[in-house]
């Protein structure tokens, strides 16, 4: 499978590795289906890549009419869905106890919601759609694409919410990975590193260099772009399946 002709389904495709996916996706001939809260960044991207090549719907990932909506127009409007980037997540940073006292539960479920019921509300739902596909010659319907983070895997310090959510995409990307085969549907996730993105975007340039001065090599911050060219490359190579791929220039996170 390759990007010509595609339409991929992108969650968060407004901003940061979403939008790098929607813009890669388009510069290679597919068309893109944005799901994003923000109106403002959505319109104007449509704007930018125009309306034969994008749609955009600001939809809630945890709401399945909202989700299902969207997927059907996309497919009224672009004839099929062949893949699905998840990139739509958000974080907090509180410890598990401090002076202001535990963790509040309402914070922790949040992230949870979104981060990981989200991922997998859209999941379910693309995938539904690509068992209508017609196979190509290699007997695939589609490719979904999740994205975690190396906090799955060496979560620091505040981050239990966001980690649990992260790990939880981890772990559920094997099993669906198997319920999907049948069907020639690949699923893979991605885990990346520390990425200038609208998380850092406010960070101060010192602060930002600090930080990647801790990736062995390259010692910089991951660019979107990158982010982008591991999804093509998943995407087009139809023995990928079932895995995890850290795209972290060998950063291992430290407590704090």
């Amino acid at each position: 499978m390759d990007l010509m002709n595609s339409v991929v389904v992108v969650t968060g495709g407004a901003s940061g590795l979403g939008e790098a996916t929607v813009r890669n996706v388009v510069a290679n001939g597919g068309k893109a289906v944005i799901i994003d809260l923000n109106e403002e960044l959505g319109n104007k991207l449509v704007e930018s890549l125009g309306e034969d090549n994008v749609l955009f719907v600001k939809t809630n990932v945890v709401d399945e009419a909202e989700v299902q909506a969207v997927l059907t127009l996309a497919v009224e409007k672009f004839g099929k869905i062949t893949a699905n980037v998840n990139c739509a997540g958000i974080g907090n940073a509180h410890k598990t106890v401090s002076k202001k006292g535990p963790f509040e539960l309402k914070a922790f479920k949040k992230v949870i919601d979104v981060n990981l019921i989200g991922t997998f509300n859209v999941i379910r739902l693309t995938a539904e759609k690509m068992t209508a596909n017609q196979p190509n010659d290699t007997g695939e319907r589609g490719v979904i694409i999740n994205t975690a983070s190396v906090a799955a895997f060496e979560g620091q310090m505040g981050q239990a919410a966001y980690s649990a959510s992260k790990g939880g995409i981890v772990g559920m990307t094997l099993p669906i990975a198997r319920d999907l085969a049948e069907y020639g549907i690949r699923v893979l996730t991605i885990a990346p590193g520390l990425f200038e993105t609208p998380l850092l975007g406010g960070a101060p340039e010192n602060v930002k260099a600090a930080l990647g001065a801790m990736v062995p090599f390259p010692q910089r911050l991951g660019q979107p772009s990158e982010y982008a060219q591991l999804v093509q490359a998943i995407i087009e190579n139809p023995m990928l399946n079932g895995e995890v791929i850290r795209l972290d220039g060998a950063l291992r996170m430290q407590p704090k």
